[in-house]
């Protein structure tokens, strides 16, 4: 499995991310032809610099300011327009996405209605659909990332002098372990966070992983206190069942109608919970109740906190880390003799484990008039 670790000791930036991806061997003339598919006036002029004595990738993109506002329909129609792949379109637009997101909490407005003052400007789109052609190009399968140091003080934006992190950055970090800076300034961009936040599957220090190339992304500023740098490191690693960590929420119930905790599950889930399940107990006073329990990624703890506790009205929640297993995983379409079907098939040193995507089995079970378990048997023999 290709494995990418994020070693943001400096921050992390749109175009820092670009520059380190290209400087680990992104093809940037592909980046360069996808871009200009877009139909805009964007031109990226690749360097190579040093910061503070070290040697890395300067990407600058030459774009002209732009007045007029861009909302998330108008970037996913640029986007969809272009060479882009699907794969680099959909991770380009859950980067666009989670800065929307961001965007509409801190200014209390749908995310469609975000205009993206500064996230919609040239370089921001070239920034994240170019990371997200130069992703695809490494073929990565998993994203690691060290603590992130977003730094101190303050920064002039488009509403004024604002504290660092900014209020979209501040969300978009939510889950990731924050470090301190030695220095003041901005280090972590919103675009930079919501890079992070779009594609890291965990947060760890040292990844476990057999490293095969170094690159650096140089920032635009070169202080002399240290080397403004995005280094990233890639590998493989070391067999087909990697490690990473997971939270557990828990909670126990006893006056949760069936219809509250049926509704938290869906909320939960579609949340991002990686799991939510329920359990019989016996509490005091011989109460009869439910533990609900959700596993969850480590950057969803807080979101899936707020729901469980907005939901079901209870007082505590327990919370513990855990570590898993996870086979190595790919999605195949299979034709069956009723149409397509997606499923995810799992291997790790000679096993392999094939499930085929409920929702597309029942959809195609009711369409056609034949049994479930023919379209599941059907699935798993093809693959």
């Amino acid at each position: 499995m290709n494995v990418l670790h994020f070693d943001c000791f400096s921050g992390i930036s749109g175009d820092m991310t670009l520059a380190a991806l290209i400087d680990v061997g992104a093809d940037v003339e592909v980046i360069r032809e996808t871009l200009n598919s877009f139909g805009l006036p964007i031109t990226l002029e690749i360097e190579k610099v040093k910061r503070n004595g070290l040697a890395g990738t300067y990407v600058n993109v030459v774009a002209p300011d732009q007045e007029d506002y861009r909302f998330l329909p108008d970037v996913e129609k640029i986007l969809s327009q272009s060479s882009m792949t699907a794969p680099q379109r959909d991770r380009a637009m859950a980067i666009f996405r989670k800065l929307a997101e961001a965007e509409a909490a801190v200014h209390g407005m749908p995310v469609e209605k975000v205009h993206f003052h500064e996230v919609g400007a040239l370089d921001s789109i070239a920034d994240i659909a170019g990371v997200s052609v130069a992703i695809d190009l490494l073929k990565i399968d998993r994203f690691t990332c060290r603590s992130v140091p977003p730094g101190t003080g303050s920064v002039k934006c488009a509403h004024g002098l604002m504290p660092v992190p900014t209020p979209a950055t501040a969300l978009l970090l939510r889950g990731m372990p924050i470090a301190s800076a030695p220095v003041t300034g901005e280090l972590v961009t919103p675009t930079g966070a919501a890079i992070l936040a779009a594609v890291v599957n965990e947060f760890r220090e040292q990844p476990e992983m057999i490293i095969s190339r170094v690159g650096c992304g140089a920032g635009k500023r070169n202080p002399i206190e240290w080397p403004n740098l995005l280094r990233v490191f890639v590998g493989k690693t070391n067999t087909e069942t990697t490690t990473d960590s997971i939270v557990v929420l828990e909670t126990n119930l006893d006056d949760a109608s069936p219809e509250v905790i049926g509704y938290c599950f869906e909320e939960l889930l579609k949340a991002g919970a990686l799991d939510v399940y329920t359990s019989p107990i016996q509490m005091k006073k011989q109460r009869p109740g439910v533990m609900l329990g959700v596993i969850a990624p480590a950057n969803l703890v807080a979101v899936l906190e707020a729901i469980i506790f907005r939901e079901t009205g209870t007082f505590g929640i327990r919370r513990y880390s855990a570590a898993r297993s996870v086979l190595q995983r790919e999605w195949k379409e299979v034709s069956t003799p009723w149409g397509i079907v997606r499923a995810k098939v799992g291997r790790s040193e000679g096993v392999e484990i094939i499930t085929p995507e409920y929702e597309d089995c029942a959809r195609l079970a009711r369409e056609k008039n034949v049994p479930l378990r023919h379209v599941y048997s059907a699935v798993t023999k093809v693959v």
